[in-house]
């Protein structure tokens, strides 16, 4: 049975208020980079629920790395270390496209809280035993594979290759890192 920090909230996915940027009143040129108006605010605000979800998963990775303990400590520290600096420096990419996109990235706890489907971990109450934490990563990184399938169908149908392009990306790396976390409770 499925701990209740990993469920998703809600069956149905969030959408993120877009918010376009600049906004009528700037005196910078309308964005047109052959996306309609309403295409780029669709993926943006799918881009926004990724992102939320990409954001969850990074932190919940960084305090299991640093609250891991038993047999498995060292080689799941190193393991949860090299994941979560992945995700940080992919975090940057997907708010610069919602941004090139020309909509306002989320960037608060409570923004991500309110789009992501992961239930973030408190890390100061008792942590979870090591395989609770790597089942969580992997129903976390499976999360973030549906959120990148729902934003790349967007995109597609927006014909917006670079979104695409990085979506696919950081599907092959959140199906690896579930695949090697799976194959640890195997």
């Amino acid at each position: 049975m499925a701990n209740s920090n990993t469920s998703s909230k809600s069956s149905e996915t969030p959408v993120a208020q877009a918010v376009a940027s600049p906004d009528a009143d700037s005196k910078a040129p309308a964005i047109d980079i052959g996306i309609s108006d309403e295409d780029r605010k669709a993926v943006a605000q799918h881009l926004s629920v990724f992102l939320a979800d990409a954001y969850t998963l990074y932190l919940k990775t960084h305090n299991f790395h640093w609250n891991v303990t038993g047999p498995m400590f060292n080689a799941l520290h190193v393991m949860f270390e090299g994941q979560y600096t992945e995700q940080w420096n992919a975090l940057d990419e997907i708010a610069e496209r919602i941004r090139a996109l020309g909509y306002n990235a989320p960037g608060s706890y409570a923004e991500f809280m309110e789009l992501s489907s992961i239930k973030e971990e408190p890390g100061l109450e008792k942590s979870p035993d090591w395989r609770e934490m790597v089942r969580q990563l992997v129903v976390g990184n499976e999360a973030v594979c549906r959120s990148a399938r729902k934003a790349l169908e967007v995109a597609d149908d927006a014909d917006d290759d670079p979104t695409e392009d990085m979506l696919i990306q950081r599907l092959q790396t959140h199906e690896k890192n579930a695949w090697m976390l799976r194959s640890l409770l195997q």
